[in-house]
């Protein structure tokens, strides 16, 4: 599919940059910047397993500058698979902080790992290709993942079907977000289709593929699904929290959900069993989730399932921006009273993200 970039002129862009500002729209912010990874990254054509792995030896590669496309570094005209890897250093002081790594805009699917395991994905890879080009990249990064004070390796999989490819622009690097109780973004399951057995704990989603959550599922292979949808997860909760009023917020998520934890309905937004036929005035796409969990619901010292039905009605689907977490009561109230309130766009300002991306 050829990507639509003819939208992409001078012109245009100053005109919808004034409709975005009349219209109050607002693009999320990133986070605090702790450690800068712009500057030389290793890089090689071409598409081996291996290079994922810490243990691989990447010294004979290529030093290309990141964020900037490939063409302009001597592969001009190259379609195809690409890796990036660099190593960090991330101080044990920053242990207990929720991190994530920001690669900015990839052209046009990417797999990131961090020391050999997957931590996000954009677009689909050949044989089912879809592009994720106008995406920004923010995938969080387990803390049990991290070797403090060590040096870790991060592995970027990059395809690109034509015109630029590689990662192109953005502040890369890794910042700090907010504290979260308990913090549930970062990869789930995910299947299209609906079956209310999909809610209970003891439902088997190994077969259902990895997504990364918060993003838009059009640019995670699904692209201009529109339908129902469901995400799964399992999670831990520590004792400390036992006896706490806990609320989870669910991000905000596009168009309607119903939220379940260990197979009980904890909220809903929206008409997800009474889909209207003309939804250009619905505003539900825009709010943030956040519902009570009830008294004796959650396993605390053990793990949990949450799993969340998603109905897309037209547009860009699923759970797409955070935060996805669990908080006490009172740190829901310190997120919330910080937190800018935004005015309902309605149709235009959906149709306008649609073109630019968050």
């Amino acid at each position: 599919m050829m990507k639509n970039r003819i939208l992409n002129t001078k012109v245009f862009q100053t005109l919808i940059v004034i409709l975005l500002l009349s219209a109050g729209i607002i693009f999320p912010q990133s986070s605090k910047k702790l450690i800068d990874l712009n500057g030389r990254w290793k890089f090689s054509i071409g598409d081996n397993a291996d290079w994922m792995k810490t243990s691989f030896n990447d010294k004979s590669w290529e030093s290309i500058k990141v964020p900037s496309s490939w063409e302009d570094q001597g592969f001009h005209g190259y379609n195809g698979h690409a890796w990036y890897r660099r190593s960090v250093v991330i101080p044990s002081g920053l242990k207990g902080k929720s991190l994530s790594l920001e690669l900015g805009r990839i052209d046009d699917v990417d797999q990131v790992y961090f020391n050999g395991e997957l931590i996000g994905l954009s677009g689909s890879f050949p044989p089912d290709y879809s592009t994720a080009y106008n995406a920004w990249r923010k995938y969080t990064i387990p803390e049990n993942l991290i070797r403090f004070d060590k040096e870790n390796i991060i592995s970027v999989r990059v395809y690109d079907a034509e015109l630029s490819g590689g990662i192109l622009e953005g502040d890369c690097g890794i910042y700090e977000m907010l504290n979260w109780d308990v913090n549930l973004a970062g990869l789930w399951k995910f299947s299209t289709g609906d079956n209310p057995k999909w809610k209970e704990t003891n439902y088997n989603d190994q077969n259902w593929r990895n997504i990364a959550v918060p993003g838009y599922w059009e640019y995670q292979g699904e692209e201009d699904y529109d339908g129902y949808a469901w995400y799964r997860l399992k999670f831990y909760v520590p004792d400390r929290f036992k006896g706490k009023e806990l609320i989870l917020v669910a991000g905000k998520i596009d168009d309607f959900d119903q939220s379940f934890i260990n197979g009980r309905l904890i909220g809903s937004t929206g008409p997800i069993n009474d889909i209207p036929y003309w939804m250009h005035n619905r505003v539900e796409w825009q709010l943030l989730r956040a519902y009570k969990i009830p008294t004796g619901i959650l396993k605390f010292g053990e793990m949990n399932t949450i799993a969340i039905r998603v109905y897309d009605g037209f547009v860009d689907g699923g759970i797409y921006e955070g935060p996805v977490s669990i908080l006490t009561k009172e740190n829901y109230s310190k997120f919330n009273r910080g937190r800018k309130q935004e005015e309902p766009e309605g149709f235009w300002g959906k149709w306008l993200k649609n073109i630019f991306g968050n």
